[in-house]
């Protein structure tokens, strides 16, 4: 009895090591994250297994009670009483795939779980996804690449996991060695912000026309990204007035807004030119909780964020078609396969992260965005405010 308590407490304490590692915004440390599924693979009970899911998940998203305190200017608490639902979903679907039985039975329920951990519903939960990883031990593999990291994690839970884990230690240490970050397009340029919590709530006409000086500062044909929520409320008059400042300048602008009507709102990103402006993507997955509020309809309420979970996930500017990931789409994964399946050949990052101050949570979207960008050989523009 005292050695099984000792294994799971073992099993536990590596695998809070491995999420804290894997998930710390370093990209070339994202592979960390392929000892979990070994890790689970050596639970001898479901209640192990469980216990290793739960150390391996809140290590990973260790930043969320800091960042939720930071965005509802509270205490602490909300923000952990929130981390700990937020990795039920994950911890149900591995302890409840989880098997004692060797053989072909575990890799495949392994399997099975990241599946469920990449689609809805319980992709929604998704995120420290050890398969987002393939981007740096599979650069520009593409397909084949995920295919490889997907056989690579179900092997690691076998007893061939030596040989597995070995292989994969190889190609971290190649891919390392000559590891180049996505570029931006040509003609791209995502500009970054520091304007914290006023941005996306100051709509005054001084905002507006300080984020038009700072766009004008690009030359002529330059596509000029601005993070989420970077012009506030989506009107006409918003529209109108930015469409004239653009005038001349051969600039177009891509940048974050929100599109109100009686229901709720849309996160968006539109695209401006001189020659006039449209909404060009209305996010899928907006942050659980905080954005999207599904339970309101239930209750007869309005408010919250749309969910377009399987909406547009390419648009076209000029002649791109891109991949938009909108903050909290880019720490999941059915949203970027589903723009790279419908051919998107740039993934445009953008993010308003002004409330994860004190956390990493911004490092790890970017290095998240960044693997996927390496995985399919895509050009990356990233904007974020923080």
């Amino acid at each position: 009895m005292r050695r099984d308590y000792f294994r799971g407490a073992s099993l536990v304490a590596a695998s809070s090591v491995v999420g804290w590692v894997g998930w710390s915004g370093n990209v070339l440390l994202l592979p960390a994250a392929v000892a979990f599924p070994a890790i689970w693979s050596f639970a001898i009970t479901r209640w192990q297994a469980a216990g290793v899911s739960a150390a391996y998940f809140l290590a990973a998203s260790r930043g969320l009670p800091q960042g939720v305190a930071n965005f509802y200017s509270s205490q602490i608490w909300p923000g952990l009483l929130l981390w700990l639902i937020a990795s039920a979903a994950f911890v149900i679907v591995h302890s409840a795939l989880w098997t004692s039985r060797a053989g072909w039975r575990k890799p495949l329920r392994y399997l099975a779980a990241c599946v469920a951990m990449s689609v809805p519903p319980f992709g929604i939960m998704g995120w420290a996804h050890p398969i987002t990883a393939a981007g740096v031990l599979f650069p520009a593999w593409g397909w084949w690449g995920l295919a490889a990291m997907a056989a690579g994690l179900a092997l690691v839970t076998t007893y061939h996991w030596p040989a597995a884990a070995i292989a994969m230690t190889g190609f971290w240490l190649w891919s390392a060695a000559q590891w180049t970050t996505p570029s931006s397009p040509a003609s791209w340029q995502g500009v970054d912000l520091q304007i914290g919590d006023s941005l996306g709530r100051d709509a005054g006409l001084a905002r507006q026309q300080g984020l038009v000086d700072l766009v004008r500062l690009h030359t002529p044909g330059t596509t000029a990204v601005l993070p989420e929520s970077a012009l506030g409320f989506w009107t006409p008059t918003v529209s109108s007035l930015w469409e004239s400042m653009l005038a001349e300048t051969g600039i177009t602008v891509i940048a974050g807004a929100a599109i109100i009507d009686q229901g709720g709102y849309d996160n968006v990103l539109v695209k401006i030119s001189s020659d006039g402006s449209d909404v060009l993507y209305r996010e899928r997955m907006p942050v659980p909780g905080s954005m999207w509020q599904p339970w309101l309809t239930l209750t007869g309420e309005d408010g919250g964020a749309r969910a377009h979970i399987f909406g547009d996930a390419v648009v076209s500017v000029g002649d791109s078609t891109i991949a938009p990931l909108i903050c909290y789409e880019q720490l999941l994964v059915w949203p970027i396969l589903q723009s790279v399946f419908q051919g998107s050949d740039v993934v445009v990052a953008v993010g308003n992260g002004w409330w994860t101050a004190g956390t990493s949570i911004v490092d790890v979207q970017r290095a998240s965005s960044t693997a996927w960008a390496r995985l399919f050989d895509l050009p990356l523009v990233i904007s974020f405010n923080t």
